[in-house]
């Protein structure tokens, strides 16, 4: 005869969802997180562009506006002068700048949500503290911290919640 079970006949269905709602869970913080970096990343390549462009942009103004010089136009080197080129370099880096200060706002909104994300479903992140959200200090009015300087006061033992493991 076989022992009987430890289990009700129900609780592998109720743990396989548990454990498929835990997965989509960590999928959608992994998403949100995988789209900051994105976000970063542009922003990272677009401060280079700009800082070659104003490395252009200082060469180009002590020479001969009459002088030709050469810019790389959709793949295809097209010759102008200096007078032609400049105030397009000077447009495009305003452009960027414009670029950058708008990615800037878009990965502090994306920041913002990933922490209200990992609120919402008490996500902890490997290799981290447990902070307490900041709301819970505001509404409690216990002040900054625990007296370590860090102004986070330590998460409840045994608070339940997905564990992320860092990844590159």
């Amino acid at each position: 005869m076989a022992a009987p079970s430890a289990r009700p006949a129900g609780a592998s269905r109720s743990d396989k969802k548990s454990s498929s709602a835990g997965e989509k869970i960590v999928a959608g913080f992994n998403k949100l997180r995988g789209e900051q970096r994105a976000l970063a990343a542009k922003s990272a390549q677009l401060d280079m562009e700009l800082t070659e462009h104003n490395l252009v942009i200082d060469a180009l103004r002590d020479v001969d506006p009459e002088r030709r010089c050469y810019r790389m136009v959709g793949g295809v080197l097209v010759e102008r002068t200096v007078k032609e080129v400049l105030p397009a370099l000077q447009s495009n880096k305003e452009q960027i700048s414009r670029l950058l200060e708008a990615l800037a706002q878009q990965v502090s909104a994306k920041g913002r949500e990933i922490n209200e994300y990992r609120e919402k479903h008490n996500i902890r992140v490997r290799g981290e503290a447990d902070p307490v959200p900041l709301a819970a200090v505001a509404a409690t009015g216990t002040g900054t911290g625990d007296g370590d300087g860090d102004g986070q006061i330590p998460a409840k033992p045994g608070a339940a919640g997905v564990l992320v493991s860092e990844t590159g």
